[in-house]
């Protein structure tokens, strides 16, 4: 190329069209690393990745401190670490997997008015329930998956119904002890076994149920709902939290803002203003 074609090259151009491919490049990483903690979060792999964690600041320790031993043992550690995390990340990767194959990697299917639907079909099985004061957990899975939960109980992968609902909770049923999981619309289990919360800040008259449902709270967004046997009260706890004493109409207005118009929202979101809204929450939550 002649030197007067070289100088006379509009660099500007050039660098801008690197940084364009930069920033399109970062967003992409950044969404699949946001993707990857959505499939992660609330599950063991969490803890898993504290742990792997440690072993990379092990290294740069050793590294920086000339610490030769424990340099060869992480090097060897690292070295399987590939094996490793296909072994223990088997069910998150699997479940991963499922996600891209069903076409879900941008957000999840919805059918049409589903929300609407469930919303109903929960409001009339809780309101029969509390009037009878017949006990009931149940807890429907949001963002993170709740497939360890989902594996302690009894398979029904049945369409929701409020008679169905109302008939697993019967006292005496083989079926009435545990949580009944929603996921995608339908009954997926029921007699689940969910994990009690520890804080010393539940009140002690509170019983099991209320204890499960907060520990699964606390590890996950899913909303889980208790309908009281003493007292027939109908509590909601999501994120921590637990609502105590709702009304009927508190009951349905609660589920309608979280489960039909957050979907109504994320509908008119694209993936990248999904990825915003998502970290301005984990921002506004600390």
């Amino acid at each position: 190329m002649p030197l007067d074609s070289i100088t006379n090259f509009d660099w500007s151009r050039l660098l801008a069209w690197r940084t364009a491919v930069n920033v399109i490049d970062i967003l992409i990483v950044a969404f699949f690393i946001y993707q990857l903690m959505r499939i992660v979060k609330g599950t063991r792999a969490v803890e898993l990745l504290k742990g792997i964690g440690v072993i990379l600041l092990l290294k740069v320790i050793s590294v920086f401190f000339q610490l030769y031993t424990t340099e060869f043992v992480v090097d060897f550690v690292i070295q399987w670490s590939a094996l490793a995390l296909i072994i223990i990340f088997q069910p998150e990767l699997r479940r991963g997997l499922e996600h891209l194959g069903r076409g879900s990697l941008f957000g999840r299917k919805r059918r049409s008015n589903a929300s609407e639907i469930i919303v109903d079909n929960l409001s009339h099985a809780i309101q029969y329930m509390s009037k009878r004061r017949i006990g009931a957990l149940i807890s429907i899975e949001m963002e993170t998956g709740l497939d360890e939960y989902i594996a302690t109980g009894i398979p029904l992968n049945a369409e929701l119904s409020s008679e169905l609902l109302i008939n697993i909770f019967i006292p005496n049923t083989p079926l009435h002890d545990g949580a009944v999981i929603i996921k995608d619309y339908n009954i997926a289990t029921a007699a689940s076994y969910l994990p009690l919360s520890e804080s010393p800040a539940i009140p002690k008259k509170l019983g099991t149920r209320h204890r499960a449902a907060i520990g699964l709270s606390e590890v996950s967004d899913a909303i889980t709902i208790i309908v009281s046997e003493e007292t027939g009260e109908v509590s909601i706890s999501r994120r921590g939290n637990l609502i105590n004493d709702m009304t009927q109409d508190e009951v349905l207005n609660y589920l309608t803002k979280e489960l039909v118009e957050s979907e109504k929202e994320k509908e008119t979101q694209g993936p990248l203003q999904q990825i915003v809204e998502a970290v301005r929450k984990g921002v506004s939550s600390k």
